[in-house]
């Protein structure tokens, strides 16, 4: 059994784990000899955890949001579970409205005030909920490790019904013609097989085989960190050896192996670091948003996204008739709940509803009917 006893105006306890007296302050004040109810909860938290094997938990003023955070990083790095990047440019956001605080302290009205906060950033709903996740995650992992003594309950956000966007194939061709003869290529692997930028961007030329026909990503180089391998239809096959054979031309110039499909053909032939961040040959092909950006704009369909590309895959390879487990194993999806957002229905498609239906139901008039009807009217 525990005991409760005052120095000076503060109330501390002790009790005894696995043999070891264990001394600690309550944090609650009086001038009277008997013990305030908080300090006699703390006691009993503190004994009941003990009882039961359970790491007893320091003060509660002692574990602040940054150990937390700090605890979440080391988990994501340790366990590869989220990517690096990612959880940073959540944790940032989060990092500046709750450092400092204590951590048993964040409940749900905190979170509701960082939502009002991320709100008058004009943060989406969708935005603002992958960062409660995080939040939500990080405070689970403290009550795990013993640094906190219950979860707070925390609501997240309706979002906005999924994104619709897609290019059909005009559109996409028509992109394609404001873009330089690489990120061509770039984007037709995406448009054709649903892969994202990166998984593009990282594909490296010994996972490309052209004698089979076939384009691969190791394991751990996908979001979903599995392999995947996918068939060329022969134009695909035709644009991805052009795109080779650049980079042979690349290699013969800087006289060393470049390793990516899709390196920098342009810009300096070594890093300098004393200079602004600028492409450098033979390096893997970064970002080309604003490349997209603008040949969206001169293509006319602005607005439309590099990820637009993964659901127009989506829906050609459905529409033309590719079983959907099929798909889903060439796009990367995993669930199957993700991959129908990703199926956009166009009017196009609805309308052809009415014309597969036109003649098929019992009792209803045929086309050659409607005309025959249509050539007596006056």
């Amino acid at each position: 059994m525990g005991q409760l006893y005052r120095r000076g105006r503060v109330w501390w306890v002790k009790f005894y784990l696995n043999g070891r007296p264990i001394r600690e302050s309550t944090g609650a004040v009086s001038d009277g000899d008997t013990p305030p109810q908080e300090a006699k909860r703390f006691l009993k938290a503190h004994e009941g955890r003990a009882a039961a094997g359970l790491p007893v938990l320091p003060r509660a003023d002692r574990v602040r949001y940054d150990e937390a955070a700090k605890d979440l990083r080391e988990h994501y790095e340790t366990t590869g579970s989220r990517d690096p990047d990612e959880a940073e440019k959540r944790l940032k956001h989060l990092d500046q409205f709750f450092s400092g605080r204590r951590l048993a302290s964040i409940g749900g009205a905190d979170a509701a005030a960082y939502v009002a906060h991320r709100q008058k950033d004009e943060a989406a709903n969708g935005t603002i909920n992958r960062e409660l996740a995080v939040l939500s995650k990080m405070l689970r992992l403290a009550y795990e490790n013993g640094k906190l003594l219950r979860l707070p309950v925390i609501r997240k956000l309706k979002e906005a019904a999924p994104r619709s966007g897609f290019l059909e194939v005009a559109q996409f061709t028509a992109v394609c013609r404001h873009l330089p003869e690489d990120l061509r290529v770039a984007v037709t692997v995406g448009y054709v097989f649903g892969w994202r930028v990166q998984e593009v961007l990282g594909l490296e030329r010994r996972r490309v085989d052209l004698e089979r026909g076939t384009l691969a990503l190791d394991p751990g180089s996908t979001k979903n960190d599995e392999g995947r391998i996918v068939y060329m239809p022969p134009d695909v096959k035709v644009t991805v050896a052009a795109q080779l054979a650049r980079v042979d031309g690349l290699q013969r110039k800087l006289q060393r192996i470049v390793p990516w499909v899709f390196p920098n053909l342009r810009g300096a032939r070594e890093p300098n670091p004393g200079r602004r961040r600028v492409p450098v040959l033979g390096e893997r092909r970064g970002d080309f948003k604003k490349a997209w950006a603008t040949a969206c704009r001169k293509a006319g369909v602005p607005g439309m996204l590099r990820h637009d590309m993964r659901r127009s895959a989506v829906r050609n390879m459905v529409n033309a008739g590719v079983p959907e487990r099929v798909a889903m194993t060439v796009t990367g999806h995993k669930t199957r709940s993700v991959f129908d957002r990703y199926h956009i229905v166009s009017p196009g498609d609805l309308q052809d509803v009415a014309r597969r239906l036109t003649g098929t139901i019992p009792g209803t008039v045929t086309p050659q009917t409607i005309d025959a009807r249509l050539t007596r009217v006056p």
